[in-house]
């Protein structure tokens, strides 16, 4: 018996049921087990005096037929044996020594109804199951030198049908699963809302409050949930206003900075070299902005992204050629997916950027970037490859960290490390996934796959 909660779990494993189809099926498993167990134990209780009292009911109507018989007249007695089977289901029978028996079927309760009446009526008392082919409960009596068979209906003392019992039984255990059911689904209920918040709060949705009623644990969890719900947003929210003076109070003086630097006499390398770590750090400082703003929530109906990719390509290429580099493309048509317009350019522009700035040719230090797009089995797939150094592979989870950045032979430029951090939070909260993937021929294969929608227009955003 304690194999069998193992068993079950690792059938449940198996087919991937939910908490409520697994509690269901365990209690409907235990109780099919216990009703089965009850009725073997009731069965055989019954047996016992259910025998006892169908015996005492023959050895009662042999008696009474008996008498009836003794003390009417001959003349009479057919029509009292007329009688007898017409309101009283007793049919009396002559006994010949040619008549052809079937003897009891060899069970307990059936021996022991034998035998009990045997006990009654004498050892020579014959009971058969049938006589001369005619079914019946026959039993043997004399009157003087007559010989008769008193003949009973099975169904009279035979024990409750199995139809009956299956009928009941099947009763009783659709009573049970409902109320299982009832019992689960009450139980699962606040799991299920918990789960319903919890999802709303990873995805950056304001959760909706949890009913603080009902159960104590269920209340006290509820509570406490909602307290860190409000604790998170209140967190998100300091956090978003900090930043937001952060970047405030440090690109004012950078802006300053470069208007003095300008106005400065220095050397045209000097100034060049300032500039660009100035550019540098507001760099840094608008990836911290960015890893920091939360992502939109993922649409109802799937947005055109063969559309945005387009919008995003013709403002990627000239802003990339302007670098000296190059940016090319092979989009697809009609390509949907659930996420919004403006999460989808932030996730493939930090990529672009990640490739321009770090996936530079070591032939000639420009970078040769290529955006493509198509439709999978399922997903929307969109790669961004460069011809840089690429990325080892013991390195990649390392470098889908916030904060972290890879060897210098691909780093040259330094930078906050946020690029690839943004995108796979922005993936995350939509179910999309992020791989790196190193080029045999050099270079690195960013790869972005999205689960499909459908859309009946295009949505787009800034």
């Amino acid at each position: 018996m304690p194999l069998f909660p193992q068993h079950f779990s690792q059938v449940t494993s198996r087919l991937k049921l939910g908490l409520f189809s697994r509690s269901f099926l365990l209690l409907a498993a235990l109780m099919l087990v216990s009703l089965g167990a009850w009725l073997q134990v009731f069965f055989s209780m019954e047996e016992g005096p259910r025998a006892i009292q169908m015996a005492q009911r023959v050895t009662t109507s042999l008696s009474i037929t008996r008498s009836a018989l003794v003390y009417a007249p001959p003349t009479v007695r057919p029509a009292l044996m007329l009688d007898l089977a017409t309101k009283e289901s007793l049919r009396v029978q002559p006994r010949e020594p040619t008549d052809t028996l079937e003897p009891l079927p060899n069970s307990n309760y059936w021996n022991h109804v034998a035998a009990e009446i045997k006990k009654r009526q004498g050892a020579n008392t014959q009971i058969m199951w049938a006589v001369n082919n005619a079914p019946g409960i026959w039993v043997s009596f004399d009157i003087n030198k007559d010989h008769y068979w008193l003949v009973f209906d099975r169904e009279q003392l035979g024990l409750t049908a199995g139809i009956e019992w299956f009928s009941w039984g099947a009763t009783a255990l659709l009573l049970a699963l409902i109320g299982s059911a009832i019992s689960v689904r009450f139980v699962n209920r606040p799991l299920a809302q918990l789960a319903k918040v919890a999802q709303q709060l990873a995805r950056g949705e304001s959760p909706s409050p949890l009913p603080e009623k009902g159960p104590l644990e269920i209340r006290e969890m509820n509570i406490a949930f909602n307290r860190m719900a409000r604790d998170l947003r209140q967190t998100e929210a300091d956090r978003e206003i900090m930043l937001a003076g952060i970047s405030h109070d440090l690109r004012t003086p950078l802006a300053r900075m470069r208007l003095e630097i300008e106005m400065s006499e220095v050397s045209d390398e000097v100034r060049q070299a300032i500039d660009e770590d100035l550019a540098q750090i507001d760099h840094s400082i608008g990836q911290l902005m960015e890893y920091a703003r939360p992502a939109g929530a993922a649409p109802e109906q799937g947005i055109d992204v063969s559309r945005v990719l387009h919008d995003l390509y013709e403002r990627e290429r000239s802003h990339t050629e302007s670098l000296g580099g190059h940016l090319g493309a092979s989009i697809a048509p009609n390509l949907y997916a659930r996420i919004t317009a403006h999460d989808l350019k932030r996730v493939v522009g930090n990529l672009i950027e990640n490739a321009r700035r770090y996936g530079r040719s070591k032939a000639d230090d420009c970078a040769y970037i290529h955006l493509s797009a198509k439709a999978e089995s399922g997903t929307v797939a969109i790669e961004v490859t460069d011809q840089g150094s690429g990325i080892a592979e013991a390195d990649i989870s390392r470098l889908l960290r916030p904060f972290s950045r890879g060897e210098s032979a691909r780093t040259g430029v330094s930078g906050a490390g946020l690029g690839l951090a943004i995108v796979e939070r922005l993936l995350g909260q939509v179910g999309g996934q992020l791989k790196l993937l190193s080029r045999p021929s050099g270079g690195l294969v960013a790869r972005i796959e999205l689960p499909r929608g459908k859309g009946k227009g295009i949505q787009q955003e800034a």
